[in-house]
């Protein structure tokens, strides 16, 4: 029946991919908590890696199953009817306030640990170096001015420096995530661990949360990206690259408030 609707909402055809999807997140759920918990660690390992590889493959053919519905509809070609655009918009804007509750809860966490111990990091607990944090500040800043200029450049009709401005965006995701994966070596090598109390837990906890969030804005702005070389997206019609802006200019915000509460202060 969700060809044969008489009102304007979009239903999109039954698919097989987002269960999937869901299957693979419990994996990663079960592989985490089995890696932790379980000796050997190589079964938790095993679950984890399959399910990375079945929500990566799940989502990637979602996302390809509603971009071709969605350009088959029209709605690359400024037809997309306006209560589904304030519909789009309305969930964008309620995804992202439910992330911005759920790092709140971090951050409480995070403050609450900090004013009911009076050393902080404990005497055990190497002090966190800050000169990579501040790099990896200088990324995320920095990509939050390039996805702007692409946005900026779509308005124009100049499509050749949006591709790249969302190119150098997210190249910059991943260099930033290099650099905390290397930050979560030298820490591990220095005995800052995930079980080395409280605070290690809250810190890689927040820490590692935000950087999860920098792979799936990472992964969206790929996508993004891919979808403007092959001549998607118009001045008039954009939302989703102004959904993925908003997201990564969420995700800077969120670094912005890491940095100055755990790293400096």
């Amino acid at each position: 029946m969700a060809h044969e609707q008489d009102h304007q909402f979009y239903i999109p055809a039954p698919s097989i991919w987002p269960p999937i999807s869901c299957l693979g997140a419990g994996l990663i759920a079960f592989g985490l908590i089995a890696k932790l918990h379980m000796q050997p660690a190589l079964v938790g390992n095993l679950v984890l890696l399959m399910g990375l590889l079945v929500t990566l493959t799940a989502s990637f053919q979602w996302f390809w199953e509603m971009t071709r519905s969605a350009k088959a509809r029209g709605f690359g070609r400024g037809m997309v009817p306006l209560v589904q655009d304030l519909g789009q918009r309305y969930g964008m804007v309620f995804f992202i306030i439910s992330e911005v509750m759920f790092f709140a809860a971090f951050f409480a966490a995070y403050f609450y640990l900090r004013a009911h111990n009076p050393e902080w990091p404990p005497a055990n607990i190497a002090s966190i170096p800050v000169h990579l944090p501040v790099l990896m500040t200088l990324l995320l800043l920095t990509s939050g001015a390039t996805i702007t200029w692409a946005h900026h450049a779509l308005l124009n009709n100049r499509r050749e420096e949006a591709i790249l401005g969302t190119f150098l965006t997210w190249q910059l995701g991943v260099i930033f995530l290099g650099f905390q994966v290397y930050e979560y070596m030298h820490l591990y090598h220095e005995g800052v661990m995930l079980n080395s109390g409280v605070f290690g837990s809250i810190f890689y906890m927040v820490t590692g949360f935000h950087g999860f969030h920098v792979l799936i804005g990472s992964i969206m702005l790929m996508w993004l990206h891919w979808r403007l070389q092959r001549g998607d997206f118009t001045r008039h019609q954009h939302f989703y690259f102004e959904a993925a802006a908003w997201y990564w200019h969420f995700v800077d915000v969120v670094w912005i408030g890491l940095f100055l509460f755990v790293y400096v202060l």
